[in-house]
């Protein structure tokens, strides 16, 4: 006769003390200890450092859909997945006899107040600007007393998407005092990159391009001077307080939905269309999104 399996052990949570914010972070504690105790869930006892990591990455994504699509129900929903995974990344590396999440909150929490004088201490920081400036000053002291990178650029992962980082890097610039005067400086070095990639395109007859590309150094010239473009891009929107990566996520989701709008009026396989139909039916896809007939992004694509 086969032993009977364990009964499940009963999840005891702290005493509540009347913050609201404290019990709720009190019991995720209890539940993540719980999951990862020796009687635990096997997935979370298997997990390490290395494997939680990259789930951050993916939650911190899902937290930034939901945020901009505006549902507080679901930005709240992935908010709790990331608080999650740190909480459980501080748990491992507890066990691990590593660091635990109490260090982690105390340690930012040192941070915050350290870098923020004009809220702390003496210092005056009359706009945003200001602040970001106090702190990358604040920043670059700190690495300077650590033997670290000093640069006004340093500390921007390098694994960030490329325009979230150009746009860190303009703001890190500009707040070290490399910086136009007004955004009109920034467009006027939008539009020199779009003339430089103008010419380099002329130059290589980019025109009658074969199917495969252009290659060689003329292929080389113009990736530089279309990076050119997309940096610049970047760093005008840093000037407009226009997050790049947002906008370009945000004109992706308009493409999708026009273009799948488009497939649905054409009814047939575009490649059977000329392109003047095709266009003339883009136009009409935009017309009925300018009068709101267009319908919502889920329609348009599913749940993301």
């Amino acid at each position: 006769m086969s032993a009977e399996a364990p009964r499940p052990r009963p999840l005891e949570l702290p005493e509540p003390i009347g913050d609201a914010r404290t019990d709720a972070l009190r019991r995720l504690i209890a539940v993540v200890d719980r999951l990862r105790a020796p009687d635990g869930c096997p997935w979370d006892l298997e997990q390490t450092l290395a494997s939680v990591a990259p789930h951050l990455v993916e939650e911190a994504h899902e937290v930034v859909e939901a945020a901009e699509a505006g549902a507080d129900e679901h930005v709240a929903e992935e908010a709790g997945d990331l608080l999650m995974g740190i909480v459980l990344l501080s748990r491992i590396a507890e066990q691990e006899g590593r660091f635990d999440l109490a260090r982690v909150a105390e340690g930012v929490s040192e941070k915050l107040v350290r870098r923020h004088p004009h809220v702390f201490g003496e210092a005056r920081a009359d706009s945003a600007d200001a602040a970001i400036a106090n702190w990358e000053a604040i920043k670059r002291r700190e690495r300077e007393g650590k033997a670290q990178d000093t640069s006004a650029l340093a500390g921007v992962p390098v694994a960030l998407p490329a325009l979230q980082r150009a746009a860190r890097l303009a703001a890190k610039a500009r707040a070290a005092g490399f910086r136009w005067t007004d955004a009109g400086g920034a467009l006027d070095k939008l539009v020199e990159e779009l003339r430089e990639l103008g010419e380099a395109f002329a130059a290589a007859d980019a025109s009658s391009a074969p199917a495969e590309g252009i290659a060689g150094p003329q292929r080389a010239h113009l990736e530089h001077e279309l990076g050119d473009v997309l940096i610049a891009t970047a760093f005008l929107g840093s000037y407009l307080r226009i997050d790049p990566e947002r906008a370009a996520r945000e004109a992706l989701r308009r493409f999708e939905r026009r273009f799948r709008a488009l497939e649905a009026d054409v009814g047939r396989p575009l490649v059977e269309c000329s392109l003047d139909d095709l266009l003339a039916a883009w136009r009409g896809v935009k017309q009925r999104e300018e009068r709101g007939e267009l319908g919502s992004d889920s329609a348009a694509g599913g749940p993301r």
